[in-house]
Order: C-alpha cells, then structure tokens, then sequence
C-alpha cells in the first residue's frame, strides 16, 4: 500500500513549469489497485513519482508505503519494493534475454518466457527462431514503440516489486498495441500496487482512482464518470489532450 497525507514538497530540481511544486497531495493507493494520475504538462505528476521512490523528503506531510513512513526507511530496502518504468524506458542493443536479465541475474529462461506471456509479447519469441536469443536492434528498433514498452514493463516484473510506478508512453500507438498494453497493465495490476502517470483515456477510465493534478496540487479524485461531472480540468483533459 502506498498513502500520501498531505505531501508537500520544494526541495530543488522538482517540476516547477507552471507552479509544479507540490503542496497537500493526498490520495491511497491498495494493493491490487490501479491509480491514475492525470495533469497538464508541469502540474507536478512526476514529483509525486520521485516522492514515493524517496528521491528526496516531503518538506511536510507524510508519504508511506507498507503503513511505514518512507523517512524510517533504508532507501535501497524501499526501492527494491518499487520498480519504476520510464516513459521511454532504454532497451539493450541486445536479445530478449538481455534486455529482460538487466537487473535480474539470476531469472532462469522460464521466468523470462513467464513475464514475457504476462505482458503479451510472446508474438516476439514466435516471430523469431532464436526465442529468447534474438536481437531487438539498437535502441530496440526491431521492437514497435508499444513493444518497447512492454519490454520494459516484463523487465520490471521479474524483481517482484510489489510497487509499480509508470510513466505511460505518449507515443502513438496502433489499434493492436494498444490493446496488447493495455492487457499488460491489467496484468501487472492485479496483485500489485501500480501508479501511472496517464497519458491514455483508456487507461484513465479503466483505473481505480483517477488523481487530478494541476500546479501542484489535487484539484480532484474519483472516477471517470464521476470526474467528468465534478472537475472541469479533468473533463478537458479527457475531451481534448489525453490520447484516445
């Protein structure tokens, strides 16, 4: 579980475009659940990120994880429970398999194929004779921006962090892969906490909370069908600039 008790933050290098300072955040985040959090560009999302991975301290309020404060914490004990997936996570000029052992050493190929049926990419070991030995390309250019993604979340997934932070791609994406992330967000939310920094209405109307943000503040919580009544943010963000 993941709770924030009015967070505020101003420490140096936090997203200050448009008054990204953070002040009073609070929202709940249960096992199991998926939380969205949506904002125009600059309204502080990724600091609230950084705050959870205990980049640096709330100035005031608190921020826990597991019931514990995250300030009681050993750093590297509390972000072995968080795995973060960036918006455009880097993939190895590599195969499969060295891609997804990055930072787990010790998966076996069964893991790898495991995590790999997870997050709906188990068309790429099929496209390929070589399975887990094929090359992806540098950067990943032999991977659609959708798979790329997808990659990165698999390889996330074999650290079972019980915490999942992601920056959701802004890249446009097909009709299939968009469907195929989708499932691989389902996937990972099932028996995890998972936090993501929304770019999509369909996974801002999928979530279990949707987080509104603007200049650093919560300006609105619920669901979708709630919050197009409720915050007129929220309604323009969702008509006109998330990605459909």
């Amino acid at each position: 579980r993941v709770d924030t008790a009015d967070a505020a933050d101003s420490a140096p290098g936090a997203d200050r475009t448009g008054g990204g300072v953070l002040q009073g955040i609070s929202f709940r985040a249960e096992r199991g659940t998926r939380i969205a959090l949506v904002g125009p560009s600059g309204a502080g999302k990724s600091t609230i990120l950084a705050l959870i991975e205990r980049f640096y301290d709330p100035t005031s309020g608190v921020v826990r994880v597991g019931g514990r404060d995250i300030r009681t914490l050993d750093r590297e004990d509390l972000r072995r429970q968080i795995g973060y997936v960036e918006q455009d996570a880097p993939v190895l000029a590599g195969t499969l398999r060295e891609n997804l052992t990055l930072t787990a050493f010790d998966a076996t190929d069964e893991d790898c194929v495991h995590v790999l049926h997870a997050v709906n990419l188990t068309e790429v070991l099929a496209r390929n004779e070589l399975g887990l030995d094929a090359p992806v390309g540098e950067d990943g250019i032999m991977l659609s921006g959708g798979e790329r993604q997808r990659l990165a979340i698999a390889r996330t997934l074999l650290s079972a962090p019980p915490i999942l932070l992601l920056d959701e791609s802004t890249s446009s994406l097909d009709g299939l892969n968009e469907q195929l992330l989708r499932k691989a967000i389902d996937a990972v939310a099932e028996h995890r906490t998972l936090i993501v920094i929304a770019h999509r209405l369909s996974t801002v109307v999928d979530s279990d909370l949707i987080v509104v943000v603007e200049k650093g503040r919560v300006v609105g919580t619920g669901t979708h069908a709630e919050l197009v009544v409720s915050t007129p943010l929220y309604r323009d963000l969702a008509k006109h600039q998330l990605l459909v």
